[in-house]
């Protein structure tokens, strides 16, 4: 209830994506109190998961309900009419053997309902300028050189803005989380702000699962859209048409920009496209629009919303295991670290352009990203210092290492002992050792 007190174990319970969702509403300016009356929270939850710059690390322990069984029947009923009353739906659920009742049912149709009812809406032809954005992943088809006789086929994650008939894109040479986020945020960027919900298809990278019909985001993936305060609408498997205008564009990226390129690196791939965006596709008249692209998108740039600033963080964190012989494997490319670290987990941030590895909250190894397949990054540091301690290791095992033989009569000299003192017999070997020893306990302990 609203301005209930919670004890502080009882906060935990929120999550990612409940701290995604607030952040979501804030930015689109709707008020703390509603906010926390909407999400079904105290708004002293709201205060302090707002105060939070990331997402908590735990997540909601889930409780079961009665109608757990029974989700994949909802879910189907829903797809068939997204707006089918609950007394319908407990009809059918009673034939079934479903002995909850029905507040319960209602309260689950008023979660599931809106995402049905979502990817309906945006099946239509004719939207309001900064309403949507539709993402969709472009396998190009383009081998692209990544260094050293290699290549990797790009793929293009292509944002539209169906008001307007706008795009941007941003290659990658890998469709993951790691790839997609930044992908996201460089589109965004390009098109000038971030419109009110974000329509994609029911990818890997995007949903972790669904659970009777709903689609839960990875938690890296709500945190960021969250932060961008944008909503995401998943669709439904297979269902390719609900995205048409992101459809058709790369389908005109296919036969209006490929055509005839080349390409020397990814980047060369990235400055051909923004250019021939500007100067060839946002120039030209686009039937459905009724206007010059550019000129429509300017109208729309003025409706979308502003980016965070500071941008969200898009660097992949991860942990990874030291190989015995000094490495760390990102993807499928082995990257140097220190010698010595065998075995210890060490954390890596990677980013489509850089790895750094960090070992106990220090920094230990930067290097340039590499897709080369099954590359060898070395930094010549550690090349020196690994060829040194093979050297010495190969020169232990062969017994080749010569240990000076020590002249202990010296410390006899240093402790006046022997010739500068009464005529006394020399002490022996053991003896020296004996003083060596006492002068040593000496100087530290006196």
């Amino acid at each position: 209830m609203l301005g209930s007190i919670r004890r502080p174990e009882e906060e935990e319970v929120f999550g990612v994506q409940d701290w995604a969702e607030v952040h979501r509403l804030n930015r689109q300016g709707v008020a703390k109190r509603a906010i926390a009356r909407r999400l079904g929270m105290s708004h002293t939850t709201v205060h302090r998961l707002l105060g939070l710059a990331e997402p908590p690390r735990y997540e909601r322990r889930r409780i079961s309900s009665l109608l757990d069984p029974f989700a994949p029947q909802i879910a189907a009923m829903l797809d068939t009419d997204p707006k089918v009353p609950a007394t319908v739906v407990l009809q059918h659920l009673r034939r079934d053997g479903y002995a909850g009742g029905v507040t319960i049912l209602k309260e689950h149709l008023a979660r599931m309902r809106p995402q049905f009812l979502a990817a309906r809406t945006f099946q239509r032809t004719s939207y309001l300028p900064g309403e949507i954005s539709q993402i969709d992943w472009w396998h190009t088809g383009a081998q692209v050189p990544v260094g050293k006789g290699a290549t990797r086929e790009a793929f293009g994650l292509v944002a539209t803005l169906p008001a307007s008939a706008a795009h941007a894109a941003v290659f990658t040479f890998g469709r993951t989380i790691g790839d997609l986020l930044p992908a996201a945020l460089g589109c965004f960027q390009r098109l000038g702000g971030v419109p009110d919900t974000v329509v994609c298809d029911n990818d890997s990278a995007i949903v972790a699962c669904r659970r009777g019909g709903t689609a839960i985001l990875h938690d890296e993936v709500a945190s960021f859209f969250g932060q961008l305060g944008t909503t995401v609408v998943p669709l439904r498997p297979s269902d390719p048409q609900a995205k048409g205008q992101v459809e058709r564009t790369n389908g005109y990226l296919d036969r209006s920009f490929l055509s005839l390129r080349s390409f020397t690196d990814i980047g060369d791939l990235q400055a051909q496209h923004d250019d021939w965006a500007t100067n060839v596709a946002y120039r030209r008249h686009h039937r459905r629009v009724g206007a010059i692209v550019h000129d429509a998108w300017r109208v729309e740039r003025g409706f979308l919303r502003a980016l965070p600033n500071p941008a969200p963080d898009t660097t992949r964190h991860m942990e990874a295991r030291v190989t015995r012989d000094g490495f760390c494997r990102i993807g499928d490319v082995d990257y140097s670290v220190p010698p010595g670290l065998s075995g210890r987990r060490a954390q890596v941030r990677s980013s489509p352009t850089e790895v750094v590895v960090h070992l106990e909250g220090r920094e230990i190894a930067r290097h340039r990203r590499s897709y080369v397949p099954a590359d060898v990054v070395i930094a010549p540091q550690h090349a020196r210092a690994l060829r040194l301690a093979r050297e010495a290791r190969d020169r232990l095992q062969g017994g080749d290492v010569e240990v000076p033989t020590i002249d202990l009569s010296r410390y006899d000299r240093l402790l006046g002992v022997g010739s500068a003192g009464p005529s006394v017999d020399p002490p022996s070997e053991n003896g020296s050792q004996a003083l060596l020893v006492a002068g040593f306990s000496t100087r530290v302990l006196g």
